[in-house]
């Protein structure tokens, strides 16, 4: 029998507009090129991945750097796949395929949407989306990705969308849902939620990867993947998101120790802590946990996997990894400061790539996943090391307060620009001047939003007669904030509050 992995036999090399034969070239490899020419691909090279370039004194990842990485481990992780045994292969074959190029794709479209200043302004932007703007669905990164891809960008074929493969425009769907599709549902326990959704379903999802304006293009590329489950990633999909909390877990570890922020005896401190004292913070009550005291924060992390993930958390499993971490880690890594000569940069490069290796090996494939994990996961082990490295990462880089009060002016810039361009549009003696970018923005979602109530009448029965404008206007300043690098977005907004002098140089490109 042929066990060879077979892809995408029920139309996912299908574009929803036929083009001419592209020379012989394979139509996944034509996607990875479409996307990393895409201006919103280079624009990531200037987009905060965590902390930014100028502050940390050292090279740092961003935003493109980091697509990059997960585009390589999420590739290694493809390919192993294919020397797996005949079972697994089969099992891959039945579920849709998961062809390396498809992967390599999705790792390269993931963080297009992401707007400027990392993840605080990811989240402020969708604070102002709904609140200021009020939009629905407000914003979500994985949905302004999937966006860009099918209406923002173009391509020869057409000025709305890059016209992509529908196998690489389902991988990137890594949270296969609206919005508000979660909010008609009932109370569930957090174990019996995709993971995503958060703890409140009826708030609708906290993350999702399409607007209610993409809903049918997602449904209609998922549905070539039969095999799949509602609210399962692809297998590509699945590949493409391991790799991406792979490299985040690691990599971003890389940055902090370089930049001198990851301190051995902190660290130590916390995860010593809790080895050492783990049958007493046992006892405590999540109440009583202080997470300024050594082992009670790793505690706390404990008891969520355990409330949120019990079919896969293990006490033991869980402790072997802390003990590991503690290990190559701590003592492996930290237990000597950065001071940039070439054995600091070796010791760092080998404790990176050791991890990766593992990790990226450390997958299996399972036909009827439970609906918190994927059809392609880590391995028990190599789960638990994730979530441990992660909360390194957590706990002494995004928890630190010198880094929230920077953050925190950031997300000012954000309410500001929304502020700003919102209240131009609405200004009758002065909206024609506004960027010609925005106004061709405003008018072509305009038209989706009429299309959308045209196919969905009862997401607007109680819309009053400006409503589809209204919702036009309001996506589309959103688009264009979440279209700026972190300097466009100060440059401009200094230029909306009358705080630059710089006139053409900060306006240029408008």
């Amino acid at each position: 029998m042929d066990t060879r992995v077979k892809t995408h036999q029920t139309g996912g090399r299908v574009r929803d507009i036929a083009e001419q034969d592209h020379a012989g070239e394979d139509e996944f490899r034509v996607d990875v090129e479409r996307i990393r020419f895409s201006p919103y691909f280079s624009r990531l090279s200037s987009v905060t991945q965590v902390i930014p370039q100028g502050g940390s004194g050292t090279l740092v990842h961003n935003r493109l750097t980091h697509s990059l990485k997960v585009s390589a481990v999420a590739r290694s992780i493809a390919i192993n796949l294919r020397s797996t045994d005949e079972s697994t292969r089969r099992l891959i074959s039945d579920l849709g395929g998961c062809d390396p190029v498809v992967v390599q794709a999705a790792a390269a479209a993931h963080d297009l949407g992401h707007p400027p200043f990392g993840h605080l302004g990811e989240q402020e932007l969708d604070r102002v989306a709904r609140n200021m703007l009020g939009l629905p669905d407000g914003f979500e990164g994985n949905a302004q990705s999937f966006r860009i891809l099918t209406a923002l960008d173009s391509c020869g074929a057409t000025p709305r969308g890059m016209n992509l493969t529908r196998a690489v425009r389902a991988a990137v769907l890594k949270y296969p849902w609206t919005r508000n599709e979660w909010r008609s549902k009932g109370p569930i326990s957090p174990e019996l939620l995709p993971r995503g959704i958060g703890t409140d379903p009826s708030a609708g999802a906290m993350k999702y990867s399409a607007y209610d304006i993409e809903a049918a293009e997602m449904a209609d590329v998922l549905s070539v993947f039969p095999g799949i489950a509602q609210y399962q990633q692809t297998l590509e999909c699945s590949v493409m998101d391991i790799a991406d909390d792979i490299a985040y877990a690691v990599h971003d570890l890389d940055d902090f120790y370089r930049a001198g922020i990851l301190q051995y005896t902190s660290v130590s401190a916390e995860l010593r802590a809790w080895l050492d004292h783990s049958a007493e913070l046992k006892t405590l009550k999540t109440a009583e946990l202080d997470q300024r005291q050594p082992g009670h924060a790793l505690e706390l992390t404990w008891r969520r996997l355990v409330a949120k993930d019990p079919w896969i958390a293990n006490p033991d499993a869980f402790r072997d990894s802390v003990r590991r971490v503690d290990h190559d880690l701590v003592d492996g890594l930290l237990a000597v400061p950065y001071d940039g000569g070439l054995q600091a940069d070796r010791a760092v490069t080998a404790f990176t790539r050791r991890w990766i290796d593992r990790l990226q090996a450390s997958v299996t494939v399972d036909r009827t996943p439970i609906v918190r994990s994927g059809h392609i996961r880590l391995s028990e082990e190599a789960w638990h090391d994730v979530v441990v490295l992660k909360f390194v990462h957590s706990r002494f880089v995004l928890d630190r307060s010198d880094l929230a009060v920077y953050q925190r002016g950031q997300t000012r810039i954000i309410r500001s620009l929304a502020e700003g361009f919102n209240t131009w549009l609405n200004d009758p003696d002065d909206a024609g001047r506004a960027p010609r970018r925005l106004l061709d923005s405003v008018e072509a979602t305009t038209e989706e939003y009429r299309h959308l109530r045209e196919t969905n009448p009862e997401l607007f029965s109680q819309a009053g007669p400006n409503e589809i404008q209204r919702l036009g206007q309001a996506r589309a300043i959103v688009d264009y904030i979440a279209s700026f690098t972190d300097t466009q977005a100060v440059s401009l907004n200094s230029l909306l509050t009358g705080t630059s002098d710089s006139l053409w140089e900060a306006g240029r490109g408008l």
